[in-house]
């Protein structure tokens, strides 16, 4: 099983446990997440898409690429560090994990190349 597939059953694991209060909390981090990151349009691309899979319960909702496969190196260093707060900072066991898997999958996409912009 590739890293990428493993990570993203993890991902799929993390956002089905999520509580109803998770969800909630996760929509908030997100867009705290998006008005700290202004102008990065990749990086609220990836954001909405983590924000409309916690609402729904459901990974994998874009059909398409992965938001994370057009992240720069400096995006991704933007959500890691963002993540890695979350995880550790977020009191509630569900987000940890959560967070934890988004990490898991930031981390595969930064060990791949990188698009130039």
């Amino acid at each position: 099983m590739q890293a990428n597939d493993h990570h993203s059953e993890y991902l799929a694991r993390a956002v089905a446990a999520l509580t109803p209060e998770g969800r909630r909390r996760v929509d908030e981090l997100l867009e705290q997440l998006a008005k700290v990151v202004g102008g990065h349009e990749q990086v609220l691309r990836f954001a909405k898409s983590r924000e409309a899979e916690a609402d729904l319960g459901l990974t994998n909702l874009a059909g398409g690429t992965e938001p994370g496969d057009e992240l720069t190196t400096q995006e991704l260093d933007v959500l890691i560090a963002g993540f890695t707060t979350i995880r550790d900072q977020e009191p509630l066991d569900d987000i940890g994990g959560w967070a934890n898997a988004v990490l898991a999958l930031l981390e595969d996409e930064r060990s791949q190349s990188r698009p130039a912009r």
